[in-house]
């Protein structure tokens, strides 16, 4: 295993959380264990070179498989369901109340990884409208940083594991056999989710604000000046009455969110 130099090791961490926003000061091992087979395998003979190679910004690939090597992209079907719940149980029958009239839903999930998010939301909004489906847009936004998660988001094909999960009846309805242990998500629910790259850190400038927002488990990696500019981005970024997801793991600061907290990990945004 190669060794990372203190000097390296700050001048890496420092343009992964400037340009970034993922906070790694404290992941120097982290760092080593999950990114010297990369090294070797790209012929780097030691970090500095690498690191050079990094900060160049000549190669933009590079970043992203070093993103990817570096952050967690582990996710599936349903996670933290109690939060699809809530979305069922609450969100979605004030959202139909109050777009009655234009059908019209906005839903963003920022930092979609493999797509197991945006898919999950959006077969609970084709199993509450049901036949009615067809008369409204609920297709949702779904971001990533990386492009190489997207395009495997795009592809759609996952294994037995991942949509354990999930009903099997909504299996049976929502995915088509594609392998052994795998199966590909429908066409109707492909055409559903908008994909598309974004990265966090810029200003967040999409034609409509939304009635609900999807971020959780990425600000794991954000230390809390970078959280609270997030949140503040996205609450600017949210219609009034609209909510924000995150993930049980996170959690916002009283003091400095615009939100209004409703239960673990659900906020809102309150008043005119």
């Amino acid at each position: 295993m190669l060794s990372l130099s203190e000097h390296d090791f700050q001048r890496l961490y420092t343009y992964i959380k400037k340009n970034y926003g993922i906070d790694l000061s404290k992941k120097k091992q982290l760092i080593v264990s999950r990114l010297s087979n990369t090294l070797s395998s790209k012929g780097f003979k030691d970090f500095t070179a690498y690191v050079d190679e990094i900060l160049s910004g000549r190669d933009p690939e590079m970043v992203t498989t070093m993103l990817n090597k570096l952050t967690t992209n582990y996710t599936y079907f349903l996670r933290e369901e109690e939060h699809f719940q809530y979305f069922w149980d609450i969100i979605l029958p004030d959202l139909e109340k109050k777009h009655a009239k234009d059908k019209n839903l906005a839903i963003w999930s920022a930092g979609c990884s493999s797509g197991e998010e945006p898919y999950t939301i959006s077969m609970y909004l084709k199993e509450y409208f049901g036949s009615k489906a067809g008369q409204w847009d609920t297709r949702i936004l779904a971001t990533d940083i990386s492009n190489k998660i997207l395009s495997t988001a795009i592809n759609a094909t996952y294994n037995d594991e991942s949509i354990s999960a999930l009903p099997s009846g909504w299996q049976r309805k929502y995915f088509i056999k594609a392998g052994k242990d795998s199966y590909s998500i429908s066409p109707a629910l492909k055409q559903n989710v908008i994909f598309r790259t974004f990265n966090l850190m810029d200003p967040i400038k999409f034609k409509r604000k939304f009635d609900l927002i999807f971020c959780r488990n990425v600000m794991i990696y954000f230390d809390q000046d970078t959280k609270d500019a997030l949140v503040r981005r996205f609450y600017n970024a949210t219609v009034p009455g609209g909510h924000l997801f995150i993930g049980h793991s996170e959690g916002l600061t009283k003091a400095t969110c615009p939100y209004t907290y409703v239960k673990p990990a659900i906020y809102q945004k309150t008043g005119a």
